[in-house]
């Protein structure tokens, strides 16, 4: 009986460890998404993805659309739910997307740690 359950361990899977959100929102960014989706933009849906632009290479890219798409992945957190573009997952595996408000500007902006580098303007990243 132990060979047996030796062998039995032995080709158990390895236990893999969980990987992070593919992203997740802050409470500022999905306040002003709530806002967005039951007002100017209801029945539509905030998909990101990630498109060459600027110094570094890299730029996230926020467009609204109709539905996900077959390319779409679907990321609800907070209760909101935006759409990430498949292409872009790996970039932005464990990205926060935050809302914020200055002085002269506001918007959504993306605290990503797989970014390496930033240009001086801040419209483009590089990975």
């Amino acid at each position: 009986m132990n060979s047996i359950q030796i062998d039995q361990a032995a080709t158990a899977a390895p236990k893999r460890r969980a990987l992070p959100p593919l992203m997740s929102l802050s409470d500022r960014a999905a306040e002003r998404l709530q806002n967005l989706y039951e007002t100017g933009h209801a029945g539509e849906l905030l998909r990101i993805s990630v498109g060459t632009k600027g110094c570094s290479g890299l730029s996230y890219d926020m467009n609204w659309v109709p539905a996900a798409g077959p390319s779409d992945e679907v990321v609800t957190d907070r209760g909101q739910t935006v759409l990430v573009d498949r292409k872009a997952s790996l970039f932005l595996i464990g990205t926060i997307m935050d809302y914020e408000v200055k002085d002269l500007s506001a918007g959504f902006v993306f605290v990503n740690p797989n970014e390496k580098g930033r240009c001086g303007c801040g419209e483009s990243f590089h990975i």
